[in-house]
Formats: C-alpha cells, structure tokens, sequence
C-alpha cells in the first residue's frame, strides 16, 4: 500500500511502513502532548494496523446533515425554530429533503447565510436541496445503467463462447 501525505505544500509518497514508521516517530518524539488528524473518507479501505488502539485512538464519523443538524443550524443562522410549536412553513419541506438528500452540515449552513431573510435563506435551501436530489438520483441512474450495461455485455461474451 502505498500513501500520500500532503504537509503544507510538499507531497510524500510512502509505503505503510514506512506511514506507520513517522507517525510511530511523533509519538515518541512529542512526550504525552501530541495530536495528529488523520481524515479519510475510506475507513473500511485502511489497514488495520493504521487504526489500532494507540494510533488512532479517537474516531469521530462526521455524518451528512440530519433533521436535528439543520434545526440546529436553522436556529443560529436565521435565529427560527426549525421543530418547535410554530415552526416556520418550509421547515417540514427541508426536513423531507435533507433525510433523501446527502448534504453536509456545512452546505446547509452554507445556504442559510446567504440571506438574513428568513422566507429567502429557506427558499434557496429547498431548491438547493431539491438539485442535490436530482443530482444523487441522476448519478444512480447513471452507475444503474453501467452495471445493467455491464452484465449484458458479460451475458453476450458467454454466449458467444458457448
């Protein structure tokens, strides 16, 4: 296996030895005071010796925006109850999107700023949030197509070897 770390403006290329050599490196070089962030949006990909206990000892999965993220973020942005006993008339239509739409805290939030209207932050996330539906659906549409082309094609290459 072989790894990329970017430090600042330099690239490295290493093995995972020798990854686990530097980092083994810090450790010992940095006494009890020492934090390293390591992200990846692959853990299932990672060696397992990378993600033992002393290595990494904290993971934390930071997860596409929830309901509770956006009623959150609907609150500090527009300073609006997003699940409260009057909540505002789109909040039920965001709500239904963010659980089908895989957007990020930081896309939701993104959106909610760009206007301190209330009516106009949560129209543009709506239609924000209803591109990215579109966006997810045509994306597996598309890889659905590959496979079904995939396997016509495997299909006709058996046949024409029977």
């Amino acid at each position: 296996m072989v790894g990329v770390i970017y430090i600042t403006n330099w690239v490295l290329q290493l093995t995972l030895s020798g990854l686990l050599n530097f980092i083994d490196g810090l450790w010992s070089s940095c006494g009890d005071e020492r934090i390293i962030v390591f992200t990846t949006n692959h853990k299932d990909r990672l060696d397992p010796a990378l993600l033992r206990a002393g290595r990494m000892d904290v993971h934390i999965h930071l997860s596409y925006c929830t309901t509770s993220g956006f009623r959150i973020l609907a609150s500090n942005y527009l300073g609006i109850d997003g699940g409260g006993n009057n909540p505002h008339p789109l909040c039920g239509e965001i709500e239904g999107l963010i659980e089908s739409a895989e957007v990020t805290p930081a896309e939701v939030a993104e959106e909610l700023m760009k206007s301190d209207d209330a009516d106009d932050a949560l129209q543009g996330l709506v239609s924000f949030l209803k591109r990215k539906k579109a966006e997810s659906n045509k994306t597996e549409d598309e890889s659905e197509e590959s496979t079904e082309k995939a396997k016509r094609q495997k299909t006709d290459e058996g046949e024409e070897t029977e």
